[in-house]
């Protein structure tokens, strides 16, 4: 017979050993997610916020869920090799890129971890994928450049200035993004009867001699490319603009918040919610290869008209008819 008093303690001995047992299983390994980006201010402002609000929409809380390594060029573009050495170096399961230089240099250190472009530039221009139907490799995303829309904000500008004859065109040029939206230009320029004086912009420093350059070229009108250290410095191009009397455009709205005239965008935040959507495809096992890159299907054309009339510029009724914002 069995001792009731041995019986109940060796059951109380099974029942304590586990939970006990369970609490020595190791913790489920979280999936490791590396952003990098062109500056540290991206992850600090709101610039990236519909991207991390839908990542944690489908569930992906940083320390929980998931975890995230911010990884910064601190607006050295020439560091991206060696930060994305560091996503290797971290066994990250995902890289998200917010930069063209940024998405080459994961692409050289990896081709097995898979890539997600964030509202890049020329996805096939660059190299980056084969086509944006079968994209091929472990690279696909999210673009903000469709065909024809460096050209598309040059013919808003004319229409917004039609004496337009000379346009200041500033341009990150070490960005493989950029000299496709340089030769887009050139052809709208020719088609509109305008000229073009493009000047290099590596660093904020460099600005003033560009504006200087444009007004002893006689510029009446600025633009600039859609590259990220255009965004990063873009208080100090709204100034200069402004301080030159320059009528602008530019590729994002965070810089007609900024003071700028016009600017005619696609960085909107529903495709940057898309962004998070391949993230958590692929963290659920789906191929990158296989995922088509999206791209822009709203544009956004926003207009200051305080800007304006500090520039004693009148904006035609029609432009202001097109505008999906007008900010008093």
């Amino acid at each position: 017979m069995i001792d009731r008093r041995t019986f109940l303690a060796g059951t109380g001995a099974v029942l304590l050993a586990a939970p006990l047992a369970a609490e020595a299983q190791p913790a489920k390994k979280l999936p490791r997610l590396c952003f990098l980006t062109f500056d540290p201010g991206t992850t600090q402002s709101n610039r990236f916020t519909p991207f991390f609000r839908r990542l944690r929409d489908l569930g992906y809380v940083e320390g929980q869920t998931i975890t995230i390594d911010y990884l910064s060029a601190d607006g050295h573009g020439e560091r991206f090799p060696a930060l994305a050495v560091e996503c290797l170096r971290l066994k990250a399961d995902i890289i998200v890129v917010t930069t063209t230089p940024a998405a080459l240099a994961a692409k050289n250190a990896t081709r097995t971890i898979p890539i997600v472009l964030h509202m890049i530039g020329d996805p096939v221009a660059t190299g980056l994928v084969a086509s944006l139907a079968r994209p091929g490799e472990n690279v696909t995303g999210v673009t903000i450049m469709a065909s024809g829309l460096s050209a598309k904000r040059l013919e808003i500008l004319k229409a917004a200035v039609p004496r337009l004859s000379r346009v200041l065109v500033l341009s990150y040029l070490v960005d493989p993004i950029a000299a496709p939206q340089v030769r887009e230009l050139e052809s709208a320029a020719r088609s509109l009867g305008v000229k073009l004086l493009v000047q290099d912009v590596r660093t904020g420093d460099d600005l003033p001699a560009a504006f200087d350059a444009g007004t002893r070229w006689h510029a009446d009108g600025l633009l600039t490319t859609a590259e990220s250290i255009l965004v990063v410095q873009r208080k100090r191009i709204v100034d200069l603009a402004n301080q030159h009397r320059l009528p602008a455009l530019y590729p994002y709205r965070t810089v007609v918040d900024s003071g700028g005239l016009m600017a005619y965008d696609s960085f909107t935040p529903d495709l940057q919610a898309r962004t998070a959507t391949y993230v958590d495809r692929i963290l659920k096992g789906e191929n990158p290869s296989q995922l088509p890159v999206e791209q822009p299907t709203k544009f956004e054309l926003v207009i200051n008209l305080k800007t304006a009339k500090a520039l004693g510029l009148t904006i035609p009724p029609s432009l202001l008819g097109r505008a999906d914002e007008v900010i008093q």
